[in-house]
């Protein structure tokens, strides 16, 4: 008979440990708070606070603007003619009201 060597139980620990934390890391890896899914996650969320930034500059200029064209310094008539007419609930004479 042939007697068949079996190989220690250390060595088969060891390389199941080693398995083990090999899965741990990957896992870490795709699924932690650091890992691949969040950092699309981070990235997606970048990009839509980068739009509405982008969006509220464009606010903020328009009206920036529109305080310069109201200003001492500079005044509109047609813009000032036109807020009177909403706030206030003027017309001019050549104006017709539709309802």
């Amino acid at each position: 008979m042939t007697s068949k060597k079996r190989p220690p139980i250390g060595a088969l620990m060891y390389f199941a440990l080693a398995f083990m934390a090999g899965v741990y890391f990957t896992f870490a890896a795709v699924q932690g708070d650091y890992g691949l899914f969040r950092r699309i996650q981070v990235e997606a969320e970048a990009k839509d606070l980068k739009t509405q930034r982008d969006a509220l500059q464009a606010q903020l200029a328009a009206l920036k603007n529109k305080t310069r064209r109201l200003s001492d310094k500079y005044l509109d008539l047609d813009l000032l003619g036109q807020q009177a007419r909403d706030v206030l609930g003027l017309m001019r004479p050549d104006e017709i009201v539709i309802r």
